[in-house]
């Protein structure tokens, strides 16, 4: 599940006990965990030294044995989608056997641009480089900036988060409960804010739908990041807390095993774009990743997790690939339930590929913009 940052469920769970169950549960089924050879977490916001340690303890504490490897990735808000292709690489290069994609934020734990974080010191040559400076603009103006570019009305903002937490809001407490076929129930300690008490609960729904949400209520925020703007905290991603993990091997491994196969990573592709839009980045992204298998994205893709980091960007790039929205993010998107960085493009996958099985969908697409301007987008097959 996704917790609300600094106020959710996870808001007391370090970042350690938000990985360890991911890790047990994607190994229950192996005969040993010692078969994992080695595990690739996506993550952001922590220094990359402490993470790669408390991942490790993760490790350690699900059960894997000191013979698995770990490391981390760090490409932004992809890291958990590069986390799926640096290990289904090297599985396909032959380094490895088996092993594990993650992706984890306790954006509780690390804020972005907090008044402790470090700050990047800027030089007389970044200065007199306009794409250098634009990689320090923060994310909410480059919103604004697509929205402006585009021509993305803020009406068209807040009908598109609407519908995300209208679909999110289904797909949690519908008749078929979509989202219970994927999300661990995790135990943890929680701090009542007004009280002080800790309580143990479990969680097992994402904080932040809201599935009364309606586009004459949003329309009522103000604009956060630019005065007369039209980027609000009802039509952006909330910030998160979460973890989700994958399993990876070959085929023939898994059906040695009597594994059940949920899908085959066909392609993986990442383009560049103007830091000051990074939001378009899926727009490139997409039809890149398609080209490099001879496919269309519109004639032979079935379903696309587009990740909603703002409705101004995820709203352009559906307008500009063509898509229609019936099959985008069918159950919501981050706008509605939470963008934990690291995470987000493993949760992407694993909610993909659950709902490919349930419609019997052939090929699906995970795709996200990235701050400093990239997008990235992989294609997932169902076999």
């Amino acid at each position: 599940a996704i917790g609300k940052a600094k106020r959710g469920s996870f808001k007391d769970t370090d970042p350690i006990s938000l990985l360890k169950p991911c890790l047990e549960y994607v190994t229950q089924d192996l005969p040993s965990k010692a078969m994992v050879d080695d595990i690739c977490v996506g993550t952001v916001l922590a220094p990359g030294g402490l993470r790669a340690s408390e991942c490790r303890m993760a490790a350690f504490l699900a059960g894997l044995p000191e013979t698995t490897t770990l490391r981390t990735v760090n490409r932004q808000c992809s890291s958990g989608l590069q986390s799926i292709a640096d290990i289904a690489a090297s599985i396909k290069a032959g380094y490895i056997d088996i092993g594990i994609a993650a992706g984890l934020e306790s954006m509780s734990t690390n804020s972005m641009g907090g008044k402790n974080a470090k700050k990047i010191n800027i030089t007389d040559e970044v200065k007199m480089n306009m794409e250098s400076l634009n990689c320090l603009l923060p994310m909410g103006i480059t919103s604004e900036n697509v929205a402006s570019k585009y021509n993305i009305s803020r009406r068209e903002q807040d009908e598109f988060s609407t519908v995300s937490h209208q679909r999110a809001a289904k797909a949690t407490f519908g008749p078929n409960k979509k989202f219970s076929q994927e999300i661990l129930p995790i135990t943890t300690k929680w701090k009542d804010p007004k009280s002080g008490k800790v309580k143990t609960i479990t969680v097992d729904k994402d904080d932040g739908i809201r599935p009364q949400t309606t586009v004459d209520g949003l329309a009522k925020l103000r604009a956060v990041f630019k005065k007369g703007g039209s980027t609000t905290a009802g039509n952006a991603s909330q910030v998160s807390d979460g973890a989700a993990a994958v399993l990876l091997m070959k085929r023939s491994q898994a059906n040695k095993l009597g594994l059940k196969i949920m899908g085959r990573f066909r392609a993986f592709a990442v383009s560049g774009v103007a830091p000051e839009i990074m939001g378009v980045g899926p727009a490139y992204a997409i039809p890149k990743v398609c080209k490099q298998i001879g496919i269309s994205h519109l004639n032979d893709i079935d379903l696309y997790e587009i990740n909603e980091a703002f409705a101004s960007q995820a709203k352009y790039c559906v307008d500009k690939l063509g898509l229609s929205m019936d099959i985008v993010n069918v159950n919501g998107g981050a706008i509605a339930f939470g963008h934990p960085l690291g995470c987000t493009g493993t949760r992407m996958t694993v909610t993909l590929l659950k709902e490919m099985e349930r419609r019997g969908s052939k090929r699906g697409i995970v795709s996200m913009c990235i701050g400093s301007g990239m997008g990235a987008a992989g294609i997932f097959e169902r076999i």
